[in-house]
């Protein structure tokens, strides 16, 4: 019996088990980029980078964190992708279109060397700390600094950082009357609170604090990644030398 021929309308079925590949950095991202640095107003900047701009970013740091075991650093890997999408957001300005870099290739690349340059940092300190209660592991020089530090603190410092601390409410008061997303409302509530009970708070370092305005706030590590962009650029608008606030 002859087998029948194939015709050139016959349709070849695809293998269900194979799922299309589905790229989240597109042109329309590196286009987004583009439209992002051609414009100088901010709202229009705001709504490109949360709608087309930073879900490609945050997917783009989720899988160099894991691919390069970034996640075994001593950070947890939702701390380190906000990091790194915050630095990410803050590098959009210098890409340039006019030398037809592709964008992926461009932020992947400084994506990585971000997340390799804190990685080192992280373990070092990591590394180059101990408890204070382990004795067994200092060496006799660090046993006497520990012995020898002075328990009451110094009067002028203390009294520098309370009036520093008092100048921090007036400023996230005013940062917080000028949002006006839900999200970055409820994230500048979680600030406030942080800084009321900073007394009580057990770990101040930055994976801690981040962890706590997370779990004040409710909101995501993508929602929380979004809500500190916008409230450290209100931030850097209005502290430093010659501006409103002066704080360090």
């Amino acid at each position: 019996m002859a087998k029948k021929k194939k015709t050139r309308n016959s349709k070849t079925k695809r293998d269900p088990r194979i799922t299309p590949k589905r790229y989240y950095f597109t042109k329309d991202t590196q286009a987004a980029i583009k439209e992002f640095c051609s414009t100088e107003i901010q709202v229009e900047r705001e709504e490109i980078y949360a709608g087309r701009i930073q879900p490609a970013l945050l997917k783009l740091t989720e899988n160099l964190i894991y691919i390069y075991g970034f996640h075994k650093c001593g950070e947890t890997p939702a701390y380190l992708q906000q990091a790194c999408v915050v630095a990410l957001y803050e590098c959009l300005h210098k890409f340039d279109h006019e030398r037809g870099t592709n964008a992926f290739s461009y932020f992947n690349i400084v994506a990585k060397n971000w997340l390799i340059i804190n990685s080192r940092k992280i373990r070092k300190r990591t590394f180059s700390s101990i408890s204070i209660d382990d004795h067994d592991s200092m060496s006799i020089r660090d046993l006497h600094q520990i012995s020898s530090h002075q328990i009451v603190p110094d009067p002028v410092e203390m009294s520098i950082y309370r009036e520093s601390l008092a100048m921090i409410r007036p400023l996230c008061e005013e940062i917080l009357g000028e949002l006006t997303h839900k999200n970055d409302i409820n994230c500048m509530h979680a600030i406030i609170t942080v800084f009321e009970n900073i007394e009580q708070l057990e770990f101040l370092n930055k994976r801690g604090i981040f962890v706590y305005i997370r779990e004040i706030s409710g909101l995501n590590s993508k929602q929380l990644s979004s809500s500190m962009t916008n409230i450290r650029r209100k931030y850097r608008a209005k502290v430093g030398k010659d501006k409103k606030f002066d704080l360090f």
